[in-house]
């Protein structure tokens, strides 16, 4: 059988850490004047994917 491809898309938004998928922040490419510092510095941080969410995620990058 051929290989299983992956999402393109997933394979630009996630990365893969020893036992972890790192994601990124949502709410920071428009409207950004209203929002406060601290939630800006926060959004800035990267995020892990939910543990409900990592099968999903796991699928569309074929690990």
């Amino acid at each position: 059988m051929p290989k299983m491809k992956s999402v393109k898309s997933a394979v630009k938004r996630f990365k893969v850490g020893k036992n972890k998928i790192k994601r990124g922040s949502a709410f920071r490419s428009h409207i950004l004047t209203k929002k406060p510092a601290k939630r800006m510095r926060d959004l800035r941080t990267a995020k892990y994917v939910h543990s409900t969410n990592v099968k999903a995620v796991e699928k569309m990058l074929g690990i």
